[in-house]
Protein backbone atom coordinates (compact mmCIF):
# COMPACT_ATOMS: atom_id res chain seq x y z
CA UNK A 1 0.00 0.00 0.00
CA UNK A 2 0.94 3.75 -0.54
CA UNK A 3 2.75 5.34 2.45
CA UNK A 4 0.73 8.51 1.67
CA UNK A 5 -3.23 5.85 1.87
CA UNK A 6 -1.83 4.13 5.09
CA UNK A 7 -1.06 7.29 7.13
CA UNK A 8 -4.35 8.72 5.96
CA UNK A 9 -6.25 5.19 7.42
CA UNK A 10 -4.04 5.42 10.60
CA UNK A 11 -4.86 8.94 11.33
CA UNK A 12 -8.94 8.11 10.91
CA UNK A 13 -8.07 5.12 13.21
CA UNK A 14 -6.58 6.78 15.31
CA UNK A 15 -9.80 9.53 15.52
CA UNK A 16 -12.23 6.68 16.13
CA UNK A 17 -10.12 5.23 18.92
CA UNK A 18 -9.85 8.83 20.63
CA UNK A 19 -14.01 8.71 20.57
CA UNK A 20 -14.30 5.57 21.83
CA UNK A 21 -13.90 6.31 25.77
CA UNK A 22 -16.26 9.09 25.26
CA UNK A 23 -18.98 6.96 23.50
CA UNK A 24 -18.69 4.21 26.33
CA UNK A 25 -19.23 7.30 28.83
CA UNK A 26 -22.31 8.93 27.44
CA UNK A 27 -24.19 5.78 25.83
CA UNK A 28 -27.65 5.42 26.73
CA UNK A 29 -27.22 9.30 28.33
CA UNK A 30 -29.47 12.11 27.23
CA UNK A 31 -27.75 14.93 25.19
CA UNK A 32 -29.75 18.32 24.72
CA UNK A 33 -28.70 20.49 21.99
CA UNK A 34 -30.02 23.79 21.36
CA UNK A 35 -29.85 24.62 17.88
CA UNK A 36 -29.66 27.65 16.57
CA UNK A 37 -27.41 30.96 15.19
CA UNK A 38 -25.53 31.12 11.63
CA UNK A 39 -25.95 27.25 11.69
CA UNK A 40 -29.48 27.26 11.51
CA UNK A 41 -29.72 29.88 8.01
CA UNK A 42 -26.19 27.99 6.63
CA UNK A 43 -27.38 24.95 4.42
CA UNK A 44 -24.00 23.69 4.92
CA UNK A 45 -23.69 23.83 8.57
CA UNK A 46 -27.40 23.18 9.34
CA UNK A 47 -26.14 19.83 7.33
CA UNK A 48 -23.20 19.22 9.63
CA UNK A 49 -25.60 19.56 13.00
CA UNK A 50 -28.31 17.14 11.69
CA UNK A 51 -25.13 14.38 10.64
CA UNK A 52 -23.58 15.35 14.46
CA UNK A 53 -26.60 14.47 16.00
CA UNK A 54 -27.93 11.76 13.70
CA UNK A 55 -24.38 10.11 14.62
CA UNK A 56 -24.62 10.78 18.17
CA UNK A 57 -28.21 8.78 18.29
CA UNK A 58 -26.68 5.95 16.48
CA UNK A 59 -23.54 5.52 18.30
CA UNK A 60 -26.51 5.07 21.78
CA UNK A 61 -26.29 8.74 22.62
CA UNK A 62 -30.01 10.07 23.40
CA UNK A 63 -30.10 12.96 21.34
CA UNK A 64 -33.12 15.96 21.54
CA UNK A 65 -32.66 18.58 19.65
CA UNK A 66 -34.14 22.50 20.92
CA UNK A 67 -34.30 25.23 18.12
CA UNK A 68 -34.66 28.69 17.74
CA UNK A 69 -35.45 30.64 15.06
CA UNK A 70 -35.37 34.25 15.45
CA UNK A 71 -33.70 35.16 12.30
CA UNK A 72 -36.61 33.33 10.07
CA UNK A 73 -39.28 34.81 12.41
CA UNK A 74 -37.59 38.74 11.83
CA UNK A 75 -37.48 37.57 7.59
CA UNK A 76 -41.38 36.61 8.23
CA UNK A 77 -42.66 39.60 10.13
CA UNK A 78 -41.01 42.26 8.37
CA UNK A 79 -42.89 40.37 4.76
CA UNK A 80 -45.89 41.39 7.01
CA UNK A 81 -44.84 44.83 6.57
CA UNK A 82 -44.02 45.48 10.38
CA UNK A 83 -40.94 46.34 12.25
CA UNK A 84 -39.30 43.60 14.03
CA UNK A 85 -38.75 45.39 17.62
CA UNK A 86 -36.47 43.66 20.66
CA UNK A 87 -36.22 44.85 24.22
CA UNK A 88 -32.95 44.28 25.94
CA UNK A 89 -32.44 41.72 23.68
CA UNK A 90 -36.16 39.90 23.85
CA UNK A 91 -38.42 40.37 20.85
CA UNK A 92 -41.25 42.05 21.90
CA UNK A 93 -44.71 39.95 21.13
CA UNK A 94 -47.80 41.16 20.54
CA UNK A 95 -50.84 38.94 19.12
CA UNK A 96 -49.91 39.24 15.30
CA UNK A 97 -46.17 38.79 16.30
CA UNK A 98 -46.83 35.67 18.10
CA UNK A 99 -48.83 34.37 15.20
CA UNK A 100 -46.19 34.40 12.80
CA UNK A 101 -43.63 33.23 15.58
CA UNK A 102 -45.58 30.00 15.94
CA UNK A 103 -46.09 29.38 12.19
CA UNK A 104 -42.76 30.28 11.57
CA UNK A 105 -41.03 27.91 14.43
CA UNK A 106 -43.11 24.72 13.26
CA UNK A 107 -41.88 24.84 9.74
CA UNK A 108 -38.50 25.32 11.40
CA UNK A 109 -39.07 22.38 13.81
CA UNK A 110 -40.58 20.00 10.47
CA UNK A 111 -37.92 20.68 8.51
CA UNK A 112 -35.59 19.58 11.06
CA UNK A 113 -37.23 16.38 11.16
CA UNK A 114 -37.43 16.04 7.83
CA UNK A 115 -33.32 16.16 7.55
CA UNK A 116 -33.32 13.99 10.74
CA UNK A 117 -35.36 11.34 8.94
CA UNK A 118 -33.11 11.74 5.70
CA UNK A 119 -29.90 10.15 7.42
CA UNK A 120 -32.25 7.09 8.66
CA UNK A 121 -33.17 8.19 12.03
CA UNK A 122 -37.12 8.68 13.34
CA UNK A 123 -38.04 11.93 14.41
CA UNK A 124 -40.64 13.02 16.12
CA UNK A 125 -41.16 17.71 16.17
CA UNK A 126 -43.25 18.48 19.20
CA UNK A 127 -44.09 21.75 20.69
CA UNK A 128 -43.65 23.08 23.90
CA UNK A 129 -47.51 22.60 24.20
CA UNK A 130 -47.39 19.12 23.47
CA UNK A 131 -48.09 17.31 26.89
CA UNK A 132 -47.57 20.33 28.83
CA UNK A 133 -44.06 19.93 28.15
CA UNK A 134 -43.30 23.67 28.45
CA UNK A 135 -45.13 25.60 31.14
CA UNK A 136 -45.10 29.63 31.41
CA UNK A 137 -45.56 32.66 32.99
CA UNK A 138 -45.32 35.94 31.26
CA UNK A 139 -41.96 37.30 31.08
CA UNK A 140 -41.39 41.21 31.40
CA UNK A 141 -37.77 43.08 30.67
CA UNK A 142 -36.70 45.22 33.32
CA UNK A 143 -40.52 45.93 34.33
CA UNK A 144 -41.50 46.34 30.75
CA UNK A 145 -44.60 44.41 29.36
CA UNK A 146 -43.14 42.78 25.79
CA UNK A 147 -46.18 40.75 24.99
CA UNK A 148 -46.23 37.07 24.39
CA UNK A 149 -43.04 36.01 25.56
CA UNK A 150 -42.59 33.37 28.41
CA UNK A 151 -40.65 31.94 31.27
CA UNK A 152 -40.59 28.69 31.59
CA UNK A 153 -42.38 27.71 35.17
CA UNK A 154 -42.52 23.88 34.81
CA UNK A 155 -41.71 21.04 32.71
CA UNK A 156 -43.43 18.10 32.27
CA UNK A 157 -40.73 15.29 29.86
CA UNK A 158 -43.07 12.57 30.32
CA UNK A 159 -43.50 12.97 26.49
CA UNK A 160 -39.44 13.32 26.13
CA UNK A 161 -39.10 10.39 27.69
CA UNK A 162 -41.80 8.32 25.65
CA UNK A 163 -40.23 9.12 22.73
CA UNK A 164 -36.70 8.51 23.88
CA UNK A 165 -38.02 4.86 25.47
CA UNK A 166 -39.16 4.45 21.47
CA UNK A 167 -36.10 5.56 19.92
CA UNK A 168 -37.16 8.68 18.82
CA UNK A 169 -34.90 11.83 18.52
CA UNK A 170 -37.73 14.51 19.55
CA UNK A 171 -36.91 18.00 18.30
CA UNK A 172 -38.56 20.67 20.70
CA UNK A 173 -40.34 23.88 19.49
CA UNK A 174 -39.79 26.29 21.84
CA UNK A 175 -43.65 27.74 22.62
CA UNK A 176 -45.12 27.22 25.76
CA UNK A 177 -48.47 28.01 27.39
CA UNK A 178 -49.95 29.73 30.57
CA UNK A 179 -52.34 28.76 33.11
CA UNK A 180 -54.76 30.55 30.49
CA UNK A 181 -53.91 28.24 27.69
CA UNK A 182 -52.29 31.26 25.90
CA UNK A 183 -49.65 30.35 23.64
CA UNK A 184 -45.70 32.01 24.48
CA UNK A 185 -42.76 32.13 22.77
CA UNK A 186 -40.10 31.30 24.76
CA UNK A 187 -36.27 32.08 24.56
CA UNK A 188 -34.59 28.89 22.89
CA UNK A 189 -31.41 28.99 25.36
CA UNK A 190 -33.83 28.95 28.10
CA UNK A 191 -36.29 26.39 27.01
CA UNK A 192 -33.22 24.04 26.38
CA UNK A 193 -31.93 24.90 29.54
CA UNK A 194 -35.39 24.21 31.59
CA UNK A 195 -35.90 21.10 29.17
CA UNK A 196 -32.15 19.88 29.82
CA UNK A 197 -32.73 19.99 34.22
CA UNK A 198 -35.30 18.37 33.61
CA UNK A 199 -34.26 15.52 32.07
CA UNK A 200 -31.41 15.72 34.12
CA UNK A 201 -29.65 15.36 31.12
CA UNK A 202 -25.82 14.72 30.82
CA UNK A 203 -25.01 16.69 28.59
CA UNK A 204 -26.31 20.33 27.44
CA UNK A 205 -24.76 22.15 24.24
CA UNK A 206 -24.76 25.29 22.93
CA UNK A 207 -24.42 25.85 19.40
CA UNK A 208 -23.51 29.75 18.92
CA UNK A 209 -21.74 32.53 17.13
CA UNK A 210 -18.79 32.76 19.10
CA UNK A 211 -15.94 30.21 19.98
CA UNK A 212 -16.65 30.13 23.49
CA UNK A 213 -15.95 31.81 26.47
CA UNK A 214 -12.78 33.93 26.90
CA UNK A 215 -10.82 34.46 29.87
CA UNK A 216 -10.11 38.06 27.88
CA UNK A 217 -12.73 39.13 25.72
CA UNK A 218 -10.43 41.00 23.96
CA UNK A 219 -7.99 38.21 23.68
CA UNK A 220 -8.62 35.46 20.96
CA UNK A 221 -5.90 33.69 22.33
CA UNK A 222 -7.35 33.00 26.22
CA UNK A 223 -10.43 30.69 24.97
CA UNK A 224 -11.01 28.58 27.76
CA UNK A 225 -11.55 24.63 27.20
CA UNK A 226 -12.72 23.31 30.44
CA UNK A 227 -14.50 25.95 32.99
CA UNK A 228 -15.45 24.66 36.57
CA UNK A 229 -18.16 25.80 38.25
CA UNK A 230 -17.24 27.66 40.83
CA UNK A 231 -14.55 29.83 38.24
CA UNK A 232 -17.53 30.72 35.92
CA UNK A 233 -19.08 31.98 38.74
CA UNK A 234 -16.02 34.22 39.31
CA UNK A 235 -15.56 35.15 35.57
CA UNK A 236 -19.02 36.39 35.62
CA UNK A 237 -18.37 38.45 38.88
CA UNK A 238 -15.27 39.90 37.92
CA UNK A 239 -17.15 41.55 35.24
CA UNK A 240 -15.46 40.84 32.19
CA UNK A 241 -18.48 38.78 30.49
CA UNK A 242 -20.60 40.77 29.13
CA UNK A 243 -24.09 40.91 26.11
CA UNK A 244 -24.89 37.92 25.08
CA UNK A 245 -22.48 35.53 27.03
CA UNK A 246 -23.77 36.71 29.96
CA UNK A 247 -27.46 35.16 30.42
CA UNK A 248 -25.87 32.09 27.75
CA UNK A 249 -23.54 31.70 31.13
CA UNK A 250 -25.86 31.85 33.46
CA UNK A 251 -28.08 29.36 32.11
CA UNK A 252 -25.13 26.89 31.56
CA UNK A 253 -24.17 27.37 35.59
CA UNK A 254 -27.85 27.41 36.48
CA UNK A 255 -28.39 23.87 34.30
CA UNK A 256 -25.16 22.60 36.30
CA UNK A 257 -26.76 23.34 39.40
CA UNK A 258 -29.58 21.36 38.50
CA UNK A 259 -28.15 18.33 38.04
CA UNK A 260 -26.35 18.61 34.44
CA UNK A 261 -23.34 16.93 34.34
CA UNK A 262 -21.36 19.28 31.53
CA UNK A 263 -22.79 22.06 29.55
CA UNK A 264 -20.90 23.07 26.18
CA UNK A 265 -20.51 26.30 24.56
CA UNK A 266 -19.92 25.76 21.00
CA UNK A 267 -19.33 27.46 17.64
CA UNK A 268 -22.15 26.68 15.51
CA UNK A 269 -20.34 28.08 12.40
CA UNK A 270 -17.34 25.48 12.40
CA UNK A 271 -18.82 22.14 10.82
CA UNK A 272 -19.31 19.48 12.82
CA UNK A 273 -18.61 21.09 16.05
CA UNK A 274 -20.65 18.69 18.18
CA UNK A 275 -18.32 15.95 17.22
CA UNK A 276 -15.25 17.61 17.46
CA UNK A 277 -16.33 18.82 21.28
CA UNK A 278 -17.61 15.74 22.33
CA UNK A 279 -15.44 12.79 21.00
CA UNK A 280 -11.86 14.94 21.27
CA UNK A 281 -9.70 15.17 23.86
CA UNK A 282 -9.30 18.86 23.41
CA UNK A 283 -12.62 19.84 22.13
CA UNK A 284 -13.10 23.30 20.52
CA UNK A 285 -15.31 25.05 22.46
CA UNK A 286 -15.82 25.70 26.16
CA UNK A 287 -17.02 23.22 28.68
CA UNK A 288 -18.47 24.33 32.03
CA UNK A 289 -18.43 21.31 34.55
CA UNK A 290 -20.22 20.45 37.78
CA UNK A 291 -17.84 20.31 40.87
CA UNK A 292 -17.96 16.33 40.78
CA UNK A 293 -16.92 16.30 36.61
CA UNK A 294 -13.83 14.82 35.82
CA UNK A 295 -11.61 17.20 33.44
CA UNK A 296 -11.12 15.25 30.62
CA UNK A 297 -8.54 18.17 29.02
CA UNK A 298 -5.47 18.21 31.33
CA UNK A 299 -3.36 20.55 28.72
Amino acid sequence: MEEAYMKEVMEKAQVLIEALPYIQRFNRKIIVVKYGGSAMVDEELKHSVIQDVTLLKLVGFKPIIVHGGGKEISKWVEKTGMEPEFVNGLRKTDAATMEIAEMVLNKVNKSLVQSVQSLGVNAIGISGKDGGLLKVKKRFSDGQDIGYVGEVTDVNPKALYDLLEKDFLPIVCPIGMDEHFDSYNINADDAACAIARAVKAEKLAFLTDVEGVYRDPSDRTTLISELALEDAKRLIGGGTIGGGMLPKLNNCIDAIENGVSRVHILDGRIAHCLLLEIFTNKGIGTAILGDKEEKFYHG
